[in-house]
């Protein structure tokens, strides 16, 4: 497995252009591309430190299966340059639509795949594109202008205006985007797409996703529609946990003729060969090198820490290695029992 961070050009990104990272199988010739993107945060430090390592176990899922991966954090996001979609358009924009906002995040996706064009790794006649929230919306505002290559679009509990409490700043504003993306996409022919919402998604309840998925219906465009089981506490992040919805995108891939590979799927790399810590040390020897294995594997930046007792918290894709320590400690301290004692013993190798 291969994986690269690096930055895109884009005009309105400026001055940084567009974080991204490229996800890859060491294999020879050119493969399809798949572009993900990432959601917004209703915290404004969550959305300052995204990072596009935050979907590498997805980019991961992607490449397995014979994909160039690319995650890509939008304008505005993280370290990348620009203004963030949100001011396009929608909740507490002086100006613009949800229909706008939905534009400017396709956008970023497009410079995506205009600059994957000129990799050698990438065939990009079979273009997927991929997002969860707001990046879910954003494939939708995809599908009403598809870019050259584009055979399939995935959005995972997409929308725009929720809060977390099954309410939204504008409802009708953003079922009237939806709409309006529908009858734009039925201009461009039908778009394979496939959405996925949970049935306890917080944000974006049954609901409100049904009067979404009804909205771009009658607008004329074309999507396969899933209500998956609750996932965890709020299924809004179904996203994340890559078990949760394999099987449902493979299957719709293969129903589109998507899958590179056919029915293989390559196996995932094996952890790097180094010596366990002795801090590392609980009454479960199995479990420790469990523990260690997902430390290896974990992407940066991260960190293990260990209490007193033995129990260990990782925390791993974050922003940076000082980030990444604040929320392995913090999930010590916060821990039943209160952790009295809480020790780094591990993190990204290369950092201080």
């Amino acid at each position: 497995m291969l994986a690269k961070e690096m930055w895109i050009r884009m005009s309105e990104a400026f001055p940084n252009g567009l974080d991204a990272l490229e996800v890859r199988m060491d294999l020879p010739g050119r493969h399809p591309l798949v572009v993900l993107t990432h959601g917004t945060s209703n915290e404004p430090d969550a959305r300052a430190h995204a990072t596009p390592w935050g979907e590498f176990s997805q980019a991961e899922w992607f490449a397995e299966r014979g994909y160039v991966a690319i995650v890509v954090v939008r304008r505005g996001y993280g370290r990348s340059g620009g203004q963030q979609d949100s001011t396009n358009g929608g909740c507490g924009a002086r100006l613009g639509s949800f229909y706008q906002t939905g534009e400017a995040s396709a956008d970023d996706l497009r410079a995506v795949m205009d600059f994957a064009r000129s990799l050698p790794e990438v065939d990009a006649d079979t273009i997927v594109s991929a997002g969860v929230s707001t990046g879910g919306f954003a494939q939708v505002a995809l599908s009403a202008d598809p870019p050259k290559g584009l055979k399939a679009a995935i959005s995972f509990a997409g929308g725009r205006g929720g809060d977390g409490h099954e309410h939204n700043c504008n409802l009708s504003g953003v079922i009237d985007a939806f709409h309006d993306f529908g009858k734009q996409a039925q201009k461009h022919g039908d778009l394979p797409m496939l959405w996925i919402y949970s049935e306890n998604d917080h944000w974006f309840p049954p609901a409100m996703a049904q009067q979404f998925d009804a909205a771009y219906k009658k607008g004329g465009g074309n999507n396969q529609f899933v209500m998956a089981p609750p996932d965890g506490d709020d299924g809004h992040h179904l996203f994340g946990h890559v078990a949760a919805w394999s099987d449902t995108v493979n299957a719709f891939l293969k129903a589109q003729n998507l899958l590179p590979l056919g029915d293989t799927v390559l196996p995932a790399p094996a952890p790097p060969n180094v010596p366990m810590p002795d801090a590392l040390a609980s009454k479960d020897p199995q479990k420790d090198k469990d523990t260690w294995r997902r430390f290896l594997l974990a992407p940066p930046y991260k960190t293990l820490a260990v209490n007193e007792n033995g129990e260990t918290f990782l925390t791993a894709a974050g922003f940076d290695q000082s980030l990444a320590d604040e929320g392995a400690i913090d999930r010590c301290k916060k821990a039943p029992g209160n952790s009295k004692h809480c020790t780094i013993i591990a993190r990204t190798p290369g950092t201080k």
